[in-house]
């Protein structure tokens, strides 16, 4: 879309690639459309928990720092193509993103799950088993490139994928019915929920965490190149001192109203 094209224009024009970052600045790529993660206003200022993190983060390296705007499918990319030094955008730790970059330490994590129209017969299932056979030969809706889009290719299978770009296009299919049920975290579709669009539609009451399938990964981490191990350690370790001091689950509250840090293991 045309400001995320703007954004990376200005970003480069300014000479602020990761290979010439200068030193003591980290330029950090997020998606900027999945609200209250990452959002981006038209001024291409990034606000959301991730930005959030990033503040902290920079504040406690004691380096100053960029946000680049990218599509979420194309963060990884970009990673490898040295666009930005660093991905913070909510992005869980899984084994195959692993094959292609390296990430800090799990610094937070949230409970995914579906959403469908209240009076549809998903509504009522409480139990995960139940409510994944149920989804067979259904149209469920994900976000391209994430973990909920894996983990419905593996454990529903029968299911009729249908992939987006952003949340916001998704939540309109759902919205309209071309889709009957839409997965994602519970921040995200709560969001949904909140607004007139949303009003007919409800949680299914089965919150499915990553201990259920490695597919959901090992919690949210900051992604980093593979070569740039000195940074990943001070990453982690900062990481870890904001979670101690609750820094990161202050700046979740305010997001997510509730705690989603996670304890360094």
């Amino acid at each position: 879309m045309k400001l995320k094209s703007l954004l990376l224009a200005t970003f480069f024009a300014a000479g602020l690639t990761a290979a010439q970052a200068a030193e003591g600045e980290l330029s950090i790529g997020t998606e900027g459309e999945y609200p209250p993660w990452s959002m981006a206003d038209a001024t291409g200022n990034v606000t959301g928990f991730d930005a959030d993190v990033g503040t902290l983060l920079c504040a406690k390296l004691k380096m100053k720092c960029h946000f680049v705007v990218q599509a979420f499918d194309g963060l990884i990319p970009a990673l490898k193509a040295k666009r930005f030094d660093i991905i913070i955008s909510g992005m869980s730790i899984t084994a195959e993103r692993k094959k292609q970059i390296n990430f800090s330490v799990g610094y937070a994590e949230l409970a995914n799950m579906f959403v469908v129209k209240k009076d549809s017969d998903l509504a009522g299932i409480k139990d995960i088993d139940a409510l994944l056979k149920s989804l067979d030969g259904r149209t469920v809706g994900v976000q391209a490139g994430t973990t909920h889009a894996h983990f419905v290719e593996k454990r529903a299978s029968s299911a009729v994928l249908k992939t987006y770009d952003t949340l916001d296009q998704m939540q309109i299919d759902l919205a309209s019915g071309r889709v009957e049920a839409a997965f994602a975290d519970a921040s995200a579709l709560q969001d949904f929920l909140a607004r007139p669009d949303g009003k007919d539609f409800q949680f299914v009451d089965v919150k499915v965490l990553s201990t259920f399938d490695p597919t959901l990964g090992e919690g949210i981490g900051v992604g980093i190149s593979q070569e740039n191990t000195e940074l990943k350690a001070r990453i982690d370790e900062a990481l870890c001192e904001l979670v101690a001091d609750g820094s990161i689950g202050n700046t979740s509250q305010t997001w997510f109203k509730t705690d989603i840090s996670r304890p360094c293991q």
